[in-house]
């Protein structure tokens, strides 16, 4: 138990909890201190009285107790610490300091007062080595003689020595505590790995302890690594590694630091969480921090990183931490969808909405309790149980957005079928790639397809053909009727001269997007996957291998990958192979114009007096005929007039020139 769970912790016989009797302690040690530095006749602290003095001590000691013995402070250290504290807590220890010896006329501790004052006193208690000063469980005022300076007790032990669990500051800032988790919380395959880790860290104490390394997401590590220190007893931390000062004097502070919070708090197992950083010298500086910290840090200790280091000088204990598989995750969606839902949502909607959730997201067991307790409850908010299923996949949709978020443009799609015009082929297309999207759970899943292998089951799909003819616009449908996200990746951006980034980029986009499934647009194809460079030198050979990693990458991801493209033409025929879908968007005809069109006004816009047969004349695609029918719409509003035909004449002058072309006479027969 924690100092903060214990603040309302009873025991069964409903005597006090653990903090109001450490308290009373508390009080007593303080009152023993009085006495002490009076030269009153009482001892200071009889050895052992508290083990008797409340029921909750034999589970947990008073906390002054626990951190002399977890310090291995000796008694006059210990009285020391308790003289500190009073001051602090105590109105009469401070008033004792003014007038006694070696106290002076100031309400503080001091070291010769101290020395003057309690019994067993010894000059190597103030030593740099000793406990109070390697730990800072005191703090000595600079500026004055070391014997007569003010002896403050540290804040968060202060707050620890009266029963009251805080991080300290200088740690809160980047080492997260985890909740506690048990084996029932996680995936059948997780609980297995908690247990192997517990098992490591439970080895004989003459035993060298090996470095827990965790290869893969850290949605999945945290639950794991939590689980295994619930089973030794202890709280776990994840300290980010990017957030932290790579200088010496701060990395052994930070040593320090964790090694007072071990013995502080019931914080035992660190996990240190690596992201992929920078390039250059902050990486490298990275690098040397996390091995030092590696290699000094106390207690059991955990790295989690995306892709396996090798690590010297330590012992290593490695484990990879894949999520769970899939039909793990749908038997524990409807294991806890009927829990918290009941009667209210049937077992054939359970079944239905677990599939289909877990087909599209992968999230760990603790995650599923959270995002289903949230569903059942916002569904009773709503008095729509059987809302459920549909409630449970839009959370999940929005928890999964952080990481991609700060790697990819997120496209909010509005269109539906009908704002697409494209011939029937193509369409067709579309409506296939929706359909595999749609099934893929229950083709690759339930019907095996899976277990013969996990290469080639991603979606990918190149879009090629004009500027404006409806790329990203039949991305958008594809989203909006699957209620996906869509990103869309500028691949030109993505791209390095630097050998090694591109890659580095491109891991780090799916690594995040493999959460949620999430359709990706890589806009701009022709930046990377033009036609396949003869090798001259290793700049060469290594974008053909950006290029192999990446049809790589797409193959074996989760949802649907698209690239798109202006010129098909300049793509390798070696690359367009492996491809799963090719759909050419040809330039509409005037018939296809003539409905982009119509599709471009909105119901609510007065658009009577439009010729639409006469502005399918306009040569242009459907993303020019749309930025036409905008502007010509703030012509008419500025006008106050409904949007007529010299408007959209107007607008589609600008259009033409900022695509440096002329309106031809053609384009324009039967105008008014």
């Amino acid at each position: 138990m924690t100092a903060a769970e214990s603040l309302t912790a009873t025991d069964a016989a409903g005597t006090p909890g653990w903090v109001e009797a450490n308290q009373r302690y508390l009080t007593r040690s303080l009152a023993a201190l009085k006495s002490a530095i009076r030269r009153d006749a009482v001892p200071i602290a009889p050895p052992h009285e508290w083990a008797a003095m409340a029921p909750v001590f034999a589970q947990r000691p008073p906390a002054l107790e626990r951190i002399a013995e977890a310090f291995g402070l000796s008694p006059f250290e210990r009285n020391l610490l308790l003289l500190c504290a009073g001051v602090e807590l105590d109105p009469e220890v401070a008033a004792l300091c003014i007038g006694a010896p070696g106290g002076g006329k100031q309400q503080f501790a001091s070291f010769s007062f101290a020395f003057a004052s309690l019994p067993e006193a010894h000059w190597s208690a103030l030593a740099p080595g000793a406990p109070l000063r390697r730990w800072r469980l005191v703090e000595i005022a600079e500026g004055q003689p070391l014997t007569l300076a003010p002896l403050r007790i540290d804040e968060t032990v202060l707050h620890c020595l009266t029963g009251i669990g805080e991080t300290d500051r200088r740690l809160s800032s980047i080492v997260l505590p985890l909740p506690p988790v048990t084996l029932e919380a996680l995936a059948a395959a997780h609980a297995g790995l908690a247990q192997q880790i517990a098992d490591i860290w439970e080895s004989p104490a003459d035993a060298a302890m090996p470095l827990v390394q965790l290869v893969g997401d850290s949605i999945d590590c945290r639950p794991v690594l939590a689980a295994a220190a619930t089973l030794v007893g202890t709280r776990s931390a994840v300290l980010h590694a990017d957030r932290m000062a790579t200088a010496p004097a701060d990395l052994d502070e930070l040593v320090r630091l964790w090694g007072r919070e071990i013995c502080l708090s019931g914080l035992g197992v660190l996990l240190i969480e690596c992201d992929d950083p920078a390039a250059g010298e902050e990486q490298r500086a990275l690098a040397r921090a996390v091995t030092t910290l590696i290699e000094r840090l106390p207690g059991p200790l955990a790295l989690c990183e995306r892709e396996r280091s090798k690590i010297a000088h330590r012992l290593v204990a490695s484990f990879d931490i894949a999520p769970p598989p899939a039909a793990e995750q749908q038997q524990a969606w409807r294991q806890v969808l009927r829990r918290a839902a009941g009667a209210r949502f049937g077992e054939a909607a359970a079944t239905a909405a677990s599939e289909a959730i877990a087909g599209q997201f992968s999230m760990s067991r603790p995650a599923i309790d959270a995002v289903a307790a949230e569903a059942v409850a916002h569904a009773a908010r709503l008095g729509r149980p059987d809302a459920i299923g549909d409630i449970a996949w839009d959370l999940c949709r929005v928890r999964s957005r952080n990481r991609l978020d700060a790697l990819a443009q997120r496209i909010d799609s509005r269109v539906g079928w009908d704002d697409l015009v494209l011939p029937d082929s193509e369409l067709a297309t579309l409506r296939t790639i929706a359909a595999q999207l749609r099934h893929r759970a229950t083709v690759y899943e339930r019907w095996g397809f899976a277990a013969k292998g996990r290469r080639g089951l991603g979606i990918t799909a190149l879009f090629s053909g004009p500027s404006g003819t409806g790329k990203t616009m039949a991305a958008e449908v594809l989203a909006a009727a699957l209620r996906l996200d869509l990103y869309r990746i500028d691949l030109a951006s993505v791209v390095s001269k630097y050998i090694g980034e591109t890659e580095k980029n491109l891991r780090q986009l799916f690594d995040a997007a493999e959460l949620s499934g999430a359709i990706l647009l890589f806009d701009e194809a022709d930046a990377l996957f033009g036609k396949r460079s003869e090798v001259k030198d290793s700049h060469d050979r290594y974008a053909n291998i950006e290029v192999s990693y990446l049809l790589q990458r797409m193959e074996a991801y989760r949802g649907l990958a698209i690239l798109t493209s202006n010129m098909r033409a300049a793509l390798d025929p070696a690359f367009l192979r492996r491809l799963r879908f090719s759909i050419q968007f040809p330039f509409p005809d005037a018939t296809q114009r003539r409905q982009i069109w119509r599709n471009a006004f909105p119901a609510e816009a007065p658009t009577g007096q439009l010729d639409f047969a006469r502005l399918a004349q306009l040569r242009i695609a459907g993303g020019n005929i749309r930025s036409i029918a905008l502007n010509a719409a703030f012509l008419a509003a500025d006008a106050g007039e409904p949007i007529r035909m010299p408007h959209v004449q107007a607008a589609a002058r600008s259009e033409y020139a900022k695509l440096e072309r002329q309106l031809t006479a053609a384009e324009l027969d039967g105008w008014t």
